[in-house]
């Protein structure tokens, strides 16, 4: 086994005296386990520290592993530039990786990595404490990515074979804070999902409960406002098929931040904890449930994407469709989902071919292979998905805000010269109020906060 330890350490600047000014000492329990983990890992004395941080080079489709011999940051963004670390990077191990990634389809590796970057906040908090314990080390830094949790759990499995292969020791420092809406005092607010989810995310961690870490909703998680969840999933698919020893250091939610820190050590092998397996037996008996109940207009779409991917061939509208849909026009829009996560969404306003059935067709193969945020569906996935489709009313103008329900009506928000324009649907998880609403579609069609811009309503039907 070549990883030796991991840890679950957050990364709030001020538990460095420079940065803290005293404001420190409200979180001396996580300054104390701190100091905890880093006498820890000098005793383990590991070849190299995997670094996991949400604040790096972060891609909504890759996970980017830091490139080069050697990177630095410091706490100047924070009033401390005086304080400042570099690192070695283990170029051998990231080359290994970014190949083992490679053969397993993971997209993982070193093409995003820029030049010249600097070390971020979520690496310099730990390594200010593990500094001062231990420097005989290299070091890999690997950034989150917007894939879901299952390829980050992927990632995780990778990096225990490529380390195990080359004969490392290693010890992965799995950084992240917990929910950011703890207290109404606090600087992001107050949020009712965010004491659950630190409550419920430091039970699964004591206990080892890794499958709870892959099983989260994603809108929960979103309304809580977590940092480290990704981070966390990949510590744990490096435990996969393990016992794991796990300790919890402590918990602190001062500021109203949830910091934890944890230890969590492998043990002997356990067919058992191969969680993986669990997800999958998991989310196949709730697609098999959902499909149990699809109407024809999902089961057009699912069609239709299952022949494509595996075929390559368009399907024509199939026999023994409502004459509503072979005989209606109507702008329509697919969504696609795996494991609770969009896996793609793409759709027309307006009827762009002769009958409803056909637009979904189209729209289909569009979300299934050409959404620009995702890499095209694979037919492993087939299986794992869930559809629906949305057939919209022809949209109308409206005056202001006050005219839209966010339960009811999707909006368009156009740019004031037409040349941009943003959608998004109605009714859709975490998008509870009409401002929120606006202000991701005024974001998708690129228009900027003070430019102006027109609105646009409209209802549709929801099929699933």
């Amino acid at each position: 086994m070549a990883i030796l330890r991991t840890y679950m350490l957050p990364h709030p600047p001020m538990v460095v005296p420079s940065v803290g000014q005293g404001r420190e000492a409200g979180v001396q329990k996580t300054i104390d386990s701190f100091l905890r983990a880093a006498k820890n890992i000098g005793e383990d004395k590991p070849d190299t520290i995997i670094f996991i941080t949400p604040h790096g080079q972060v891609y909504g489709d890759y996970i980017n592993i830091a490139s080069g011999k050697y990177a630095e940051g410091s706490f100047a963004r924070f009033g401390a530039p005086e304080s400042k670390y570099g690192l070695d990077y283990d170029e051998d191990a990231i080359s290994c990786i970014s190949k083992t990634a490679e053969k397993l389809g993971i997209a993982a590796g070193t093409l995003g990595s820029k030049k010249g970057h600097e070390l971020d906040h979520g690496v310099l908090v730990p390594l200010h404490f593990i500094s001062d314990e231990y420097s005989c080390f290299k070091s890999i830094v690997v950034s989150i990515s917007g894939l879901d949790l299952e390829t980050h759990y992927r990632f995780g499995m990778c990096l225990n074979d490529a380390l195990d292969e080359m004969g490392r020791k290693a010890v992965i420092v799995a950084s992240g804070d917990l929910s950011h809406k703890l207290t109404h005092d606090g600087p992001y607010g107050f949020a009712k999902e965010g004491p659950e989810f630190d409550r419920m995310l430091v039970e699964a961690m004591e206990k080892g409960d890794f499958l709870k870490l892959l099983t989260f909703d994603p809108h929960f998680t979103e309304s809580a406002a977590e940092c480290g969840l990704r981070s966390f999933v990949v510590m744990a698919g490096a435990l996969d098929g393990r016992d794991v020893d796990a300790k919890i250091y402590s918990y602190e939610g001062t500021f109203g931040v949830g910091y934890a820190i944890g230890s969590f050590k492998p043990g002997s092998i356990n067919e058992n904890r191969h969680f993986l397996n669990d997800l999958e037996q998991i989310n196949d008996k709730k697609v098999s449930q959902i499909r149990g109940k699809e109407d024809i207009y999902v089961s057009l779409a699912r069609t239709t994407v299952e022949t494509y991917v595996k075929t390559n061939k368009i399907i024509t509208p199939p026999e023994g469709l409502p004459k509503e849909m072979l005989a209606n026009k109507a702008g329509t829009f697919v969504s696609i989902k795996k494991y609770g996560n969009l896996r793609g969404c793409i759709g027309t306003t307006e009827p762009y071919r002769a009958s409803i059935a056909e637009e979904i067709i189209g729209n289909a193969i569009s979300a299934s292979t050409k959404d620009p945020r995702f890499p095209p569906i694979n037919e492993n996935e087939l299986n794992h998905l869930e559809y629906s489709v949305d057939i919209l009313a022809e949209p109308e103008p409206i005056n202001g805000p006050n005219e839209l329900d966010v339960l009811r009506y999707g909006v368009i928000v156009t740019s004031e010269n037409g040349s941009k324009r943003g959608l998004l649907l109605p009714n859709l998880d975490g998008v509870d109020t009409v401002e929120a609403q606006i202000d991701i579609a005024r974001q998708k069609a690129g228009i900027k906060a003070g430019d102006k811009y027109s609105l646009m309503r409209f209802e549709v039907v929801r099929h699933k």
